[in-house]
């Protein structure tokens, strides 16, 4: 990891492209799979699935991946190009390990590996016993760069679609969305082609629009312009109910209204853990508050950014049985602990980030509020949520921005260079990052991410207004001098 600058974040093995060489990838493949033997969930013989996503550089590692898993002595079963969440319910329902190459919503100059445990995503616990495995790499089957002398072929991939699209259309019937014309914008998500022929198998209507050649690095969190850009065109040109898309690896959605305004994340998680009925809600604390706001679920459990905290909180309102248990992320990943039954059908489990779940729950929800996604956001408590992000921006920097502003505020109390009806800071929550709870009812949090060099903002206010021009106002309180 030092050598390389390939590390470990909350979503796995992460790194520029130049950086993820054969050798890199094979070692951490190694790794996974001796820390899956010591735990009694790997040995010679056992299968192994692997997917990933539509980066060019996706297949040269998804060979070095199945390189170390031949190496191990295991079985690969390789399911090609397909969503995560396809992947982990192929491979949670047969209890076998899988492994997901993708660097999600990030440039496609970067890649990852995401790992997963026999029957849920890897958590902290699984990372550090991982990277405490010394692992010896057979130099003689690289060249000095790094790469395979002999990369093994891909197999015929195993159908895992299938099994996905019966999932939900067994849940929610063929014509749950009868009625509805939605517009899928393609661009280059690994679900492009699949997603559309969920939604039409469910009886919509669907326009599909905006396919690319070259990757789009599609963030659900931090919306680019061209994306608000494209949802109105399309809003304005077309006919339509609803615009839908995923990130690159599709386990995090994004929903744009009838108007092209793109939904928050934390809103089209909010909408299904209610739509579901949810008895115990977990959610990182950079959520929208309306959670708490709206005031339907038994329990509400704040975590640290990333899926593996959501899931260990999620499993543990689960145990003490207080379901259905749920979670969901700002970025929109919605991740199921318990099963959930509606008009007699029952879904199961998927304790991974799931976009399909949330699409789908929101376009329901929608129609019992007579088909509007507007009306179904203005029935909601009023809470403004809006992010971005400053990248490039190494860790250590973001690190060092983060504490300086901490150390003015103890000084002071004060944000310097927030509006003087807001920069009196009320409280302070180091959970994740600094969030700081300001006069006024508005919200700052800032945090380094996990998964590439930037820094996060996030803002929160009771207005559009307010959101828009504290987030203007974040940006340049913590935006590098030029």
């Amino acid at each position: 990891m030092d050598r390389s600058a390939v590390g470990f974040g909350t979503s796995g093995a992460r790194g520029l492209v130049s950086s993820m060489t054969d050798s890199v990838c094979f070692a951490y493949t190694v790794g996974y799979l001796r820390h899956l033997e010591r735990c009694g969930e790997f040995g010679p013989g056992t299968s192994v699935a692997l997917a990933g996503d539509l980066r060019p550089s996706t297949p040269r590692i998804m060979r070095a991946c199945l390189a170390a898993i031949l190496f191990m002595g295991g079985t690969p079963i390789y399911c090609g190009h397909v969503p995560t969440p396809a992947l982990c319910v192929f491979a949670f329902s047969r209890r076998i390990p899988s492994l997901m190459v993708t660097g999600s919503h990030i440039p496609d100059d970067r890649n990852g590996i995401k790992f997963n445990r026999l029957d849920g995503e890897f958590m902290k616990s699984d990372e550090a016993g991982m990277l405490g495995i010394d692992v010896a790499i057979p130099a003689e089957i690289f060249d000095r760069a790094g790469a395979l002398l002999e990369p093994p072929p891909l197999p015929e991939p195993t159908d895992v679609l299938t099994g996905y699209l019966e999932r939900y259309v067994g849940f929610f019937g063929r014509e749950a969305l009868s009625g509805f014309r939605i517009a899928f914008y393609q661009h280059s998500g690994v679900g492009r082609d699949f997603l559309p022929g969920l939604l039409e198998a469910l009886g919509a209507e669907v326009l599909v629009l905006g396919r690319s050649a070259q990757f789009v690095p599609v963030d659900t969190e931090a919306v680019r312009e061209a994306d608000h850009r494209l949802a109105r065109e399309w809003a304005q040109t077309h006919e339509i109910d609803a615009i839908v898309t995923t990130d690159g690896d599709a386990d995090r959605p994004l929903v744009a209204d009838e108007s092209g305004a793109w939904l928050r994340g934390d809103i089209l998680g909010l909408v299904t853990a209610r739509f579901l009925g949810a008895g115990a809600v977990t959610t990182p604390v950079n959520s929208n508050t309306a959670l708490e706001a709206a005031a339907f679920a038994r329990r509400i459990n704040r975590t640290r950014i990333g899926s593996p905290f959501v899931i260990q909180d999620m499993m543990r309102a689960e145990n003490d049985g207080i379901r259905p248990s749920v979670g969901y992320e700002a970025n929109g990943g919605f991740l199921l602990a318990s099963p959930v039954e509606r008009d007699g059908h029952v879904l199961s489990p998927l304790p991974t980030r799931d976009a399909v779940l949330p699409i789908l729950s929101v376009l329901l929800a929608a129609r019992e509020q007579g088909g509007s996604l507007r009306r179904l956001q203005q029935a909601l408590p009023q809470r403004f949520t809006l992010s971005d992000r400053v990248a490039p921006l190494p860790s250590a920097v973001s690190l060092e921005t983060i504490r300086g502003l901490r150390e003015r505020i103890e000084e002071t109390t004060l944000v310097p260079g927030l509006g003087a009806e807001r920069n009196r800071v009320l409280s302070v929550d180091e959970t994740d990052g600094l969030r700081l709870f300001l006069s006024g009812g508005d919200i700052l949090h800032l945090r380094p991410s996990g998964n590439a060099p930037e820094l996060r903002i996030y803002v929160e206010a009771s207005a559009p207004e307010r959101a828009f021009s504290l987030l203007e106002e974040a940006r340049a309180l913590v935006a590098p001098a030029s």
